[in-house]
């Protein structure tokens, strides 16, 4: 009753909230921790604690190097069967690498996921392809795209209209799914080692944080849910944290496991 009464965009920007508290704690602890391993790694030896590390940290998501039509082939393929099993618990990932990239692992349990990101997608290119999953039955749809069309020089009123069109797109194909538009992460600006740096450089982080806001109305106005995980990432001047990255453009497990944390939540909130 009170959730009904509550506004959901308040609800999930109060849940972001804690998150993000209880992510910072974690993160402290997380460094306390790393500080005793180096005294560990000083008694027992640095292979045989990289080793246990490496063990239990999660593997980034498979990165194959495949042309855009392999992709859209690919792509097709996982989508066509998928829509053959008809899972009763699919939820949907759209994007490009950033999504593509998501551990396996570390995508919330008890849901069959099917991952759609293609490395370098823009909106536009997301768009066209959209009609590949038409068949699927999602019961939650999460979008997340926009920074390559900002290293590419698309100007911010084509990325919000873009996004408009998916919206109404998937709203369209796919009535009973809750969308979930996620914001557009911060780079790391300066700190970043991406080959592309100079390219993030152009475009200021408090750019993509003006284009979220304009993707928080149109969400609203379209009745679909706006996750802003810009906060989450963010460090005190609006860049992308770096231990949250592996490059200032790129996640590292550690931000996965970040974006996790929303992942199960909105998956445990019901939206309609």
């Amino acid at each position: 009753m009170f959730l009904k009464r509550f506004p959901i965009w308040a609800l999930i920007s109060v849940i972001t909230n804690v998150i993000l508290l209880i992510i910072l704690v974690n993160f402290w602890q997380r460094q306390n921790s790393q500080a005793i391993s180096s005294v560990v790694q000083s008694s027992v030896g640095n292979d045989q604690v990289m080793a246990a590390n490496s063990e239990n940290m999660p593997k980034l998501g498979e990165r194959h190097y495949l042309n855009y039509q392999q992709w859209l082939e690919l792509l097709t393929q996982e989508a066509e069967r998928i829509a053959q099993e008809k899972p009763d618990n699919l939820n949907l990932l759209l994007g490009d690498s950033i999504s593509l990239w998501f551990p396996p692992t570390l995508l919330p349990p008890d849901t069959v996921w099917l991952n759609q990101g293609i490395s370098g997608e823009t909106s536009r290119g997301l768009l066209k392809r959209l009609n590949i999953v038409d068949q699927t039955k999602p019961k939650k749809i999460f979008i997340m795209i926009g920074i390559n069309d900002l290293i590419q020089g698309m100007k911010d009123d084509s990325i919000v209209a873009n996004h408009l069109l998916i919206i109404r797109y998937l709203r369209k194909v796919h009535p009973q799914s809750e969308i979930i538009v996620q914001s557009i992460l911060p780079h790391g600006a300066e700190n970043s080692t991406w080959e592309g740096k100079a390219k993030l450089l152009k475009i200021p982080n408090q750019r993509i944080k003006k284009i979220n806001q304009r993707l928080k109305k149109i969400a609203e106005s379209e009745g679909v849910i706006f996750l802003d995980l810009y906060p989450l990432f963010a460090d005190g001047n609006g860049n992308l944290r770096m231990e949250f990255s592996s490059d200032g453009l790129h996640l590292a497990p550690t931000g996965y496991e970040v974006w996790r944390s929303t992942l199960q939540v909105i998956n445990l909130v019901q939206i309609n």
